[in-house]
């Protein structure tokens, strides 16, 4: 496309700061007539270029000018064009601007860092999602990204649990955790965190907000994670685990929250069988998580959880009869 043509001519002529047409056609692999039609483009946009005459001459942006990428260094640079998060980006309205962004970065770039930026992208790719878990249903992100750019005050209806709030929120920040989207969002006068597929309606109210001077989300997602991660878990559960559910154990609560939740897990029996003990977020995760560990759980206590696992084994016994 002619657009992306003016860029990579305009990032060509910032690396080498000056040129011949010939030389210019034959690095961007376009005719001589086709280059001068595009210099000349250029020129109508405002981009600074100068002809020389002569043997040595040639076509030159003029000196002084800089663009915003003259502070990139080679490995910041490698970096950019190597990583590459599209699905995050993209559900944030990005997608075009990291598309652009990289294809200015690459124009710029002599061909052995390009091939380095290769190289990189070829051996590390970035997976932000957990496994076994599929991508987070976040219909509402579109809008709530929309609200966090334009500092739109929100009306949304909140789903936790087994009821619906309605709350009207100043949309500060987005972050993406484990392939979980999470809204950080002014309540009140207080800070709180939402997700994003538990948000059952957004409309903006019409009011614009000025966001906190001092809030830096960074620092302000990593003190609230590690106030989460202290938090006690409230609900204490004991069951009997055979072999095969103690090996889902990591699989299950995940590798970096085992630790948390299983609060010990005892010797192996005659049968193979081990008793632990578990701290739980509530009665439907603790459900959920157990079951989850197949057929080799028997919960001991309480026995609102004992009933609800086998209520639940009974329904997909029933429903699954041949």
């Amino acid at each position: 496309m002619r657009a992306e043509r003016l860029v990579a001519l305009l990032f060509t002529l910032h690396r080498k700061r000056a040129g011949t047409v010939g030389e210019l056609a034959d690095e961007l692999g376009v005719t001589e007539r086709t280059l001068r039609r595009d210099l000349a483009a250029l020129r109508e946009a405002g981009v600074p270029l100068w002809s020389e005459p002569g043997r040595y001459g040639g076509i030159r942006l003029v000196d002084g000018w800089r663009s915003r990428l003259d502070g990139l260094t080679s490995r910041e640079a490698v970096a950019l064009l190597a990583l590459d998060v599209p699905d995050a980006l993209a559900g944030l309205g990005l997608g075009t601007a990291v598309a652009a962004a990289h294809a200015k970065v690459s124009a710029s770039m002599p061909a052995e860092l390009q091939e380095q930026a290769r190289t990189v992208a070829g051996r590390f790719h970035l997976d932000a999602s957990a496994w076994f878990t599929s991508p987070d249903d976040a219909a509402a992100l579109p809008a709530v990204a929309k609200a966090v750019w334009t500092q739109r005050r929100l009306d949304v209806r909140y789903r936790r649990r087994d009821k619906v709030t309605r709350r009207t929120l100043d949309p500060l920040g987005l972050v993406l955790k484990a392939g979980v989207w999470y809204l950080v969002a002014r309540f009140d006068a207080d800070l709180r965190t939402y997700r994003v597929s538990r948000l059952e309606a957004v409309a903006e109210t019409g009011e614009t907000f000025a966001r906190p001077e001092e809030f830096s989300l960074a620092d302000w997602w990593r003190t609230s994670s590690a106030e989460f991660e202290k938090m006690p878990l409230p609900l204490k559960v004991t069951a009997r685990l055979d072999r095969s559910a103690a090996g889902a154990l990591r699989r299950v609560f995940g590798p970096e929250h085992v630790n948390e939740v299983l609060v010990s897990l005892g010797p192996k029996d005659d049968d193979g069988w081990a008793e632990a003990e578990f701290a739980m977020e509530g009665k439907e995760v603790a459900v959920g998580q157990l079951v989850s560990l197949g057929p080799g759980v028997e919960v001991l206590t309480p026995p609102e959880i004992r009933a609800a696992v086998a209520e639940f084994g009974k329904t997909l016994a029933d429903r699954n009869r041949p």
